[in-house]
């Protein structure tokens, strides 16, 4: 079941034509990401202080539908993908709230759990996995 974010775009999300900048909806749909990890139970300094590892994005791509402007409602939905023992992806979708509620962005990140001391790639931590595998 997708982990369900709810945002109000702020005059900082957008560019100079007043729709919200590309490159923040992704820090948008990261926000999401990190309020779906604690609401699962993963704290982020414990997760990536205290394991050794980091979880860096190694793809991404977006299709934008609709321009988001200041003020617009916002529901992200979040939903993860297993993809390999020590990688997943994060399907989001934005949704424009309000009269007639539509898609205003699909987002996609891939994601790669490495052992930077290794200089390689490692497992997911149990917890990770398991919210990652949980449907």
């Amino acid at each position: 079941m997708p982990f369900s974010y709810h945002r109000t775009v702020r005059l900082a999300d957008t560019d100079a034509a007043g729709v919200v900048f590309f490159a923040r909806t992704l820090a948008i749909c990261h926000e999401a990401y990190e309020e779906a990890l604690a609401a699962a139970g993963l704290d982020l300094n414990e997760f990536l202080g205290a394991s050794g590892i980091v979880v860096p994005i190694s793809r991404s791509e977006a299709d934008y539908k609709r321009p988001l402007r200041p003020g617009d409602k916002l529901r992200i939905a979040v939903t993860p993908e297993p993809l390999t023992a020590n990688s997943f992806a994060l399907r989001f979708e934005l949704v424009k709230l309000g009269r007639g509620e539509k898609v205003a962005a699909t987002v996609r990140t891939e994601h790669v759990c490495t052992s930077p001391a290794k200089r390689e790639r490692a497992p997911l931590p149990p917890k990770l996995a398991a919210w990652v595998n949980a449907r």
